[in-house]
């Protein structure tokens, strides 16, 4: 009988502990919230992203007033304007190159105010930096804002976007009320800036070359050397197929299909994947949008780089750095430069240095004064070679390079640069002889 009792006791239990079981098992609901917030793969960022107004930006200011004319490359101030047309609102936007008569006059005449960027920008990738009222507007490309304030007080204002080549032309409109409050904080105050003297390349195009006295500081910086195994994250599709040597003192990463290689002793990155397909037609905004996205996806913008140029038969883009006081940045071995090259749907060549500047030494720092514009102008122009219609600009800027006596530290020594048929190139002290040595 006790045996018989047991055997139900036992049974019984197991039945209760089954229903148990079966109850838990239809109402149980798996907690989540651990894998959906846990950032178990972790987004590899070497600084922080920037916003499109920052890489995309202006590097010159012209204020053409009364017959002279005036500008500024300074980073501070050029920011200040482009923070106040960033709160305009455009409107009426249309295609106004067959009203225009003379393009040099309409750019760089009496009243205008003309706000050059370094290359062409679609104007649909520039929409989220400057707004306008209509939903759609014409699609063009533009690397001048030119103001019309010579008429702030006579009806709606007039801004013009236009073309590098200065064959295409846009119009639009702006309130009255910001036109001249543009003109009271900006275009009255035009003689504060640097003078600048025109040089009539063409009989279409003018290049415009700081003049007068002429001061910049000489920068030595003790840069930081970015992380290589950061790059191999952000750069390799899975890192964890990557595989690492070094050869003759060059680190090289690599998977079945691409390559990434690190020389510190130039400073360079270089990460090529030649399978991405090449033999397409992109446009302009999306080769653009996608190239500064890319950078942004691993925080790549270690320096002030901005837009400079971009070539859409070779689906490349090019940025510069500028310096803390908004000069342009050169060195003979791209040191100052980030270059991608795309494929249909993915990168096929990145190009970059490996090293970050931050902060200059203070104690390091120097005020130089250099040639004059219409000396430097006058120096091209003694070449036998010179042909007006090729010089594109003439620009101050800084040349980077590594100090002799201490290979750590980055020099920038400021110079002058002029693009000349499509290449930069530099004006030496050996360039401009006695000129410079009368200076010191």
């Amino acid at each position: 009988m006790k045996y018989e009792n047991s055997k139900s006791a036992i049974l019984t239990f197991l039945v209760l502990v089954s229903i148990v079981l079966t109850w838990n098992l239809w109402t149980y609901q798996p907690n989540f919230d651990m894998l959906e917030n846990g950032n178990y793969v972790e987004e590899v960022t070497l600084k922080e992203k920037r916003e499109l107004h920052q890489i995309i930006s202006p590097d010159l200011v012209l204020f053409h007033r009364n017959g002279q004319h005036f500008g500024t490359t300074n980073a501070v101030s050029l920011d200040k304007m482009m923070n106040e047309l960033r709160k305009w609102s455009f409107y009426d936007v249309e295609d106004y190159s067959e009203n225009v008569e003379n393009i040099k006059e309409l750019v760089h005449g009496n009243g205008n105010a003309e706000i050059v960027f370094p290359a062409d920008i679609p104007i649909e990738i520039y929409r989220s930096v400057l707004k306008f009222e209509e939903k759609r507007i014409p699609a063009f490309n533009f690397n001048r804002i030119v103001v019309n304030v010579e008429n702030s007080e006579k009806g709606n204002g007039t801004v013009y976007f236009v073309s590098s080549d200065y064959q295409h032309v846009y119009v639009s409109h702006i309130s009255p009320s910001l036109l001249i409050e543009f003109n009271k904080n900006f275009f009255k105050n035009a003689e504060q800036y640097q003078p600048y003297i025109p040089f009539e390349a063409t009989a279409e195009r003018t290049v415009y070359i700081p003049d007068g006295k002429l001061e910049m500081m000489e920068y030595t910086y003790l840069p930081v050397v970015l992380n290589s195994e950061a790059f191999k994250e952000a750069l390799f599709s899975d890192p964890n197929f990557v595989q690492r040597g070094t050869v003759s003192g060059v680190e090289e990463f690599s998977d079945v299909s691409s390559k990434m290689t690190v020389n510190n002793d130039t400073n360079m990155l270089l990460y090529v994947n030649p399978t991405g397909e090449s033999n397409y037609v992109d446009n302009s905004y999306d080769l653009l949008k996608r190239s500064i996205d890319f950078i942004n996806g691993h925080g790549g913008w270690t320096d002030p780089y901005r837009y400079v140029a971009k070539d859409e038969k070779r689906k490349s883009v090019k940025f510069r750095l500028y310096s803390i006081d908004g000069y342009p940045v050169f060195n003979e071995s791209g040191m100052s430069e980030i270059e991608e090259v795309w494929g249909r749907d993915e990168i096929t060549r990145y190009v970059r240095p490996n090293i970050s500047l931050e902060l200059p030494l203070t104690t390091e720092m120097v005020k130089v004064t250099l040639p004059t514009g219409s000396s430097a102008l006058e120096f091209l122009k003694s070449r036998k070679s010179f042909k007006p219609e090729l010089l594109e600009q003439l620009v101050l800027g800084y040349r980077m390079s590594k100090d002799t006596s201490e290979n750590r530290l980055i020099l920038l020594e400021p110079a002058w640069f002029y693009r000349y048929n499509q290449t930069w190139g530099q004006i030496t002290k050996e360039d401009l002889g006695g000129l410079l040595r009368g200076l010191e």
